[in-house]
């Protein structure tokens, strides 16, 4: 189904065929054979069209700041391993190895308000957008459009700056992330946002956050061998997600669209344990769950969210993920330029897994971005 190596020999097989290669490091070799066997032979169907909706990046006033505040962050192997991170002529070279590849950018972490005041939070997220706008009016071939940075939680600034971004500047929706400084989303205070993005008729990205500080233990201190990410981020998309089901958001608002990364989370991945304890109104009422909320609403709410396909370069999972939220649900993203050889293995590898699903491969390329984020065809 991919590349398979062996040892140290010269040989490898790709997709059945033996290729005699030049003795090198595993990594080059199998970069250069994609390329090789993949693109050069393949022809005008790599040309689709492919919007990644989750292509992370650091806009220069977000960098000028972090320099500032916390240089350490940017020292941070997981960083300087990734220059496409910052460095657009980096970002735009690797793109070029992927016919039809454009961006929709969104901020990486950490979220402003983590390591800013309010004030400061919304200062740079507005310089955030600014740049972005930017970057979008001069690669428009490249970058497809924008989610607009809001740093909630402060809910007035959040929705002038969703209202400016949106009708301003043509961001195609918002991100905000799985908690605000550490608040859930159901917060009572914080359904004036969900309104006003409802009112706006944009799509939410919702990127989770979560931190060391979260021990992996209740008798540590903090979360080892970055399980916080690893396994934490996951398992936060899917609790925001439940969270915000118990909300009533979607009966509130069943037009609104949400974009979970991950495909949310370790959700479609633990589908049958999503309405455990729904039997009965007293089975419900004993979990602290309403006592409407029927094991075919919850199981609906679920799959109202989107999804889209970064499963760090892993291909199995979007079977499951399609299965769970079914294909009209699921966007093409890559989580690029995280991930090895600088971004480029989660872009190939999210490119050769949603082609292995060759029947549908252009709603999760392109169609599905198209429709739900409102961008031209």
């Amino acid at each position: 189904m991919g590349l398979s190596l062996s040892g140290t020999s010269q040989r490898a097989r790709w997709r059945g065929e033996i290729v005699q290669l030049p003795l090198r490091s595993h990594c080059k070799i199998a970069v250069e054979l994609w390329y090789r066997h993949h693109f050069m032979q393949s022809g005008a169907a790599m040309t689709v069209r492919k919007i990644d909706a989750f292509a992370h990046i650091l806009s220069e006033p977000v960098l000028a700041k972090l320099q500032d505040v916390m240089p350490g962050f940017l020292k941070s192997p997981n960083f300087t391993y990734r220059p496409a991170v910052a460095d657009i002529a980096v970002r735009l070279e690797m793109m070029d190895r992927f016919p039809g590849y454009e961006q929709i950018l969104t901020l990486t972490g950490p979220p402003l308000v983590d390591w800013l005041d309010d004030k400061g939070a919304g200062e740079l997220a507005r310089r955030n957008n600014d740049s972005f706008a930017e970057l979008v009016a001069k690669y428009p071939d490249r970058f497809t459009g924008f989610a607009a940075e809001v740093s909630l939680p402060n809910v007035e600034f959040a929705i002038a700056e969703a209202e400016r971004s949106v009708k301003d500047l043509g961001a195609l929706g918002v991100q905000i992330y799985t908690n605000a400084k550490g608040r859930p989303l159901d917060e009572p205070e914080f359904l004036p946002f969900f309104d006003a993005l409802d009112g706006l008729g944009v799509p939410i990205w919702i990127h989770p956050a979560r931190t060391a500080a979260f021990p992996d233990y209740l008798t540590e201190e903090t979360s080892k061998y970055s399980l916080w990410q690893k396994f934490g981020w996951p398992y936060e998309t899917a609790v925001c997600m439940a969270r915000l089901i118990y909300s009533g958001i979607f009966r509130r608002h069943p037009d609104l669209a949400i974009l979970t990364h991950h495909a949310g989370g370790i959700v479609p991945h633990l589908a049958g344990r999503l309405t455990l304890h729904h039997e009965d109104e007293i089975m419900r009422r004993s979990q602290g769950i309403p006592e409407d909320f029927s094991a075919e609403e919850t199981m609906a709410a679920y799959q109202h969210f989107y999804g889209d396909t970064v499963f760090s370069g892993a291909h199995h999972p979007l079977a499951c993920a399609l299965e769970f939220f079914g294909t009209d649900r699921l966007l093409f993203a890559t989580d690029t330029p995280y991930g090895s050889e600088g971004g480029e293995m989660f872009i190939r590898e999210t490119i050769l897994a949603v082609e292995e699903h060759a029947e549908i491969a252009a709603a999760l390329f392109h169609e599905n971005a198209e429709r739900v984020l409102n961008i031209p065809s």
